[in-house]
Parts: C-alpha cells; structure tokens; sequence
C-alpha cells in the first residue's frame, strides 16, 4: 500500500522517486508513515497527498469537517476503535451519505462501512488529521439526557454501583460501558474539552445540583443531574484525583491526568466544602499547548519593541500584571519560549507548574513543608540561573529578593495584582518595597485583559449608540471613520458570536521620568499621565486599535477597561 501511494505520487510528478526511495529507508528506520515521512521532510504536505488522491482516485477532497456534515445516529452505529484503527468517518455531504477515508486505496472499511450504512453510498478524501478530529469532535458519546435519566432510574447508589478506580491516562472516549456515575463525570470532562472550556463548576445548591462551563472567559449552564448522586459525583472527581473521599469537612486539592482522543489534559481540581454539600471546580490545561512567538500574541509596534528589548536585557525585573485570568501566565510562559536556548539556565517558581518546558527548571511551591515563594527562590539563586520566573510575586519577603536577584545579575519575570501598568510601582511602594530599589531594578510593566475574539463567519457591521462610543472615549465624527462590528451567532461559534479570545496590553517603561517619580513616591496618576507622555498605550487605546481591525467588540473592551478619569481631565 505504501509502495501504491509512492508510486501515485511519483506518477502524477508531486514527488521524484530518488525522494520516494529516500523516504522508504526512512521508513524501514523510524516507523512512520510515508505520508508523515513526506511531511517532515518538507517535500509534500498532507493536504496535497490528499488532494491527489482524490483526484486519483476521482471522489472529492473534504477540507473540514463541520457540524452540518454529522449525524450522531449514523456515527452511534459504528464502533470508535474501527474508525479509529481505519481513519474513516461516515459524514453526509448535500444530502449524500458519505465515507471520509484518508486512503482511498483501502477498500476494505470503505466496503464494510458501506455494506453497515445501506442505501446510495459514496466515498471522498480528506487528511488522517481532519478525520481523526472529525472523530473524537462528533463521536456520540451516550448522552447527558440518557445519562440522567439512568441515573433517576437507579436505586440508592451503594457500594457495588459506583466504581471508583482511578482513570490515568486512560482516554475517556473509550469508557462507554462503565458504571453511570463514571460515565456521567466522563461526559462532563469530555464535553468540557470537545467545547474548548477553561473551567468546569459542579455547584450544589438546595434542591438541585448545577454543572458549568466557563468558556472564553464567559459561564454557561450545562446540565442539572439529580440531586442525590451530588456526593458520588464528588467521591469520583476525589478519588480520580488522589484525595480523600471520607474528608467532607476540610477544602481538598487534586490533580487529574486524562486523554480525550488524542489529546492529553491536565486537570487542577478544587473541592470546597459549601452549605449544601462539596464545590467542585475543575481548570483544564492542556498538555498539548504550544506558547508561540511574542509577535503573535496581538501586541502593537510599540508595545512589541519595548518587549523585545526588555527580555534582551541581562538583568532586571519584568512584570506582568492584570487580575486573575486575564492571560499573565500564558504571557510568561511566551517569554520564556522565546528566552529558552541552550545558553541560557532559565529556573522558575510556580503554583502551580501549569505547564510543562523542555530545558527549563520548574519548582513547585509547597506551602504545607515550607517550600514558599521566597524559599524556593533562595536556593534557586544558587542554581546559576541566568533568568528566573516567579509565578506571583505575593508579599514583601518574595518581593524584595526578586528585586535583590534583578540587583545581582538575573534577569526576573513576575506577575503581579494590579489594575494596570503604572499600579505596578504603587502596589510594590505599599508591600514595602523602597522606592529607590524599584526604580533601579524594574526594565517594565506589562498590564494584560482578554477579550473575546469575533467570529469571522458570522459578525455583523453596525453603528454602535451614542452612550458606548461615549463611554470608549469617541465623537460622532471619529466614529463615522470606523467599522464597528457586532457579535451575531452561527454553527462555527455555537452561536455565540465569538471564537477564543485575544489580549489587550499597556506596557509602561521605566524611563528616568518614570524614576523619578517613583523616588518621589508619586501616586498612580501621575505615573500614568508620565508614561502616555512616554508613549505608552492605555488598555482602553489598546482595545480600541484591535475594534478598528474589526477584531472584537466595543462590549467586550469596556468590560475590562475604562478611561482614566485622569487622562480625561
């Protein structure tokens, strides 16, 4: 089959067959498809070995796969491991009942699927990749509403109707036939991670049990299961995360390791004893992620110049402020991608270690044995780092030796607390920290907000009212010179109207008017009205720049930043 695909390639003149016999050896040593063999050598990509398949083999290429093209009941009736192990997918296209294969060569499953289907049934070509997603995106698990009511169907749920044995690593689409409240907190993490959820909320409240997501920065109600499997739900979640299931009266933490198709998840697990019973809150992190390019996260010339040239530095303190969830850690984590080279020894100090590095020293904070902020930054400084990450910087103690440590040669990254970039200096002034140590140690303050990304399929232009472009600091006439856009809903965006999210920034450096005031123990206003003299950007200018490029919305900038009233007087 390999040599059938080479030779098709090398027939319709894609590839030359010095390269096909290059890739066969390859092959003979590594394991790896001659698609993937191809692909890493930069000869062809996937999607053109798909598209001449297709035209080879005269049935159409499919690009995507989307929500119209499914049909769960059609899907339900094929088992996952053979559309897995055979890369197919039965899809209906205008219509048409169609099986997506990426090898239209192998008639077998394409001649069983049709024989399982019936009917009028054609075949169409698209990439492993497509397909597989297409899978473990639209594969039907057993749903939340058969799910609740097998649930209610039970009797009390004893010892034998619950099996709490742990899940790691094990893919959770695989697990169909497990006990109901398995398969219930298995739907809830795998429909978490189909939709893209930062954070799953099981809530018990008197007479009901609610379960949401928070996707994009936004909370949406999933599902109610019945109030009485509320503690199973809880033992199962402790028991998949290592906690005690006997202890109800005390706040547990946990850690989940899973694979959803073929991605891997972390899961920092939460359970707070509330009125009602126990709060679960679950945050996913997937272990899949790759951090980009600084120049890709949505920073304007500016704003990316002074970054640049602050990470350059050997030395000094780099913070990163904003509240809780509003990207400071992906922004570090960015930093240090673009940091991390085999010359340099990058340690860091988190809690929690988020994400996993190649090449990078990661220490946790443990609190409970005395490995605090300050405590593990101590001796990392005597690791011989060149560059150190502390995950938050929390009070004086963690403070004041981050600053010691920019002083002697380190170049610091940290995250702090604060409303924006100038709040920076005055938040340290009141931890304690004095004034002449900040103005010497600080390269720059970078403060951070997510907004919520438009989507491209579906937004709508629209003139905004009066009381918004008011409120964005904007006249009429201003407003006539700008396209506004409005979030409106289709099958893309879960007619929500948006899709991911993206930053706004205010990066203020320390420049000598900067110093200066800081020696001077200047209040906020000042330092702001300063650093706009320096030519920092506000984060409501920032938001404003990415609504002209018809990135996001008017609503979504004002309900994270406003206009200084100090730059208005």
């Amino acid at each position: 089959m390999k040599r059938n695909l080479g030779d098709i390639l090398v027939s319709l003149g894609l590839i030359t067959a010095s390269q096909l016999q290059e890739c066969i050896v390859e092959m003979e040593k590594s394991g790896h498809t001659l698609e993937q063999c191809l692909a890493d050598k930069k000869i062809i990509s996937p999607e053109e070995i798909a598209k001449a398949l297709a035209n080879y083999a005269s049935v159409d290429y499919v690009d995507k796969i989307t929500e119209k093209m499914t049909d769960l009941t059609m899907l339900g009736k094929i088992p996952l491991k053979f559309l897995r192990e055979n890369v197919v997918m039965p899809v209906v296209i205008d219509g048409q009942t169609t099986i997506l294969t990426a090898n239209p060569l192998d008639y077998q499953p394409i001649d069983e699927l049709s024989l399982l289907l019936g009917g009028s049934v054609i075949s169409a070509v698209s990439t492993s990749k497509t397909i597989i997603d297409g899978i473990n995106r639209y594969y039907p698990l057993e749903s939340t509403k058969q799910m609740i009511e097998e649930l209610q169907e039970e009797k009390e749920p004893g010892a034998g109707a619950v099996d709490f044995e742990a899940i790691n690593e094990q893919d959770i689409m695989g697990m169909a036939s497990e006990a109901p409240i398995i398969k219930l907190v298995n739907n809830i993490l795998f429909q978490a991670a189909k939709r893209g959820a930062s954070d799953i909320h099981i809530e018990p409240y008197e007479k009901e049990v609610s379960v949401r997501y928070r996707i994009d920065g936004v909370m949406y109600p999933v599902m109610n299961p019945p109030k009485r499997v509320q503690a199973a739900l809880a033992s199962r979640i402790k028991i998949m995360g290592g906690m005690n299931i006997a202890e109800k009266r005390l706040p547990q933490g946990g850690r989940i390791q899973i694979k959803v198709g073929d991605k891997a998840f972390d899961i920092r697990v939460s359970i707070l004893p509330v009125t009602f019973g126990e709060r679960v809150v679950m945050r996913l992190l997937s272990r899949n992620r790759m951090f980009g390019k600084l120049a890709n996260l949505g920073f304007c010339k500016r704003d990316l110049d002074v970054v640049m040239h602050s990470i350059s530095q050997s030395n000094g303190i780099i913070f990163i402020t904003g509240p809780t969830g509003s990207g400071k850690t992906s922004t570090l984590y960015s930093i240090i991608t673009e940091l991390n080279t085999p010359e340099v020894n990058i340690v860091t100090v988190e809690d929690p270690v988020e994400y996993q590095m190649s090449g990078v020293g990661q220490v946790q904070v443990k609190d409970k044995i005395g490995l605090t902020f300050a405590a593990a930054l101590r001796e990392i400084l005597r690791q011989d780092p060149d560059i150190v990450m502390i995950g938050e910087t929390r009070d004086q103690e963690t403070a004041q030796i981050a600053i010691q440590a920019a002083l002697t040669g380190h170049l610091v990254l940290s995250t702090l607390h604060t409303n924006d970039a100038p709040s920076t200096i005055t938040r340290l002034i009141d931890m304690g920290v004095e004034p002449f140590l900040i103005a010497s140690s600080i390269i720059a303050a970078l403060a951070q907000r997510l907004v919520r990304r438009l989507c491209e399929k579906c937004k709508t232009p629209y003139h905004p009212p009066k009381e918004l472009l008011t409120n964005l600091g904007l006249s009429e006439a201003q407003a006539k010179k700008i396209t506004f856009y409005k979030a409106h809903g289709c099958e893309e965006c879960n007619q929500t109207g948006y899709r991911g999210r993206l930053a706004i920034f205010e990066v203020m450096v320390m420049t000598n008017d900067i110093a200066r005031l800081t020696m001077a123990r200047a209040d906020t206003t000042q330092l702001r009205k300063q650093a706009m003299a320096d030519g920092m950007t506000l984060l409501l200018h920032d938001g404003l720049n990415k609504i002209k490029e018809g990135l996001t919305t008017i609503e979504e900038v004002l309900s994270v930043a406003s206009i200084a009233q100090d730059v208005v007087e």
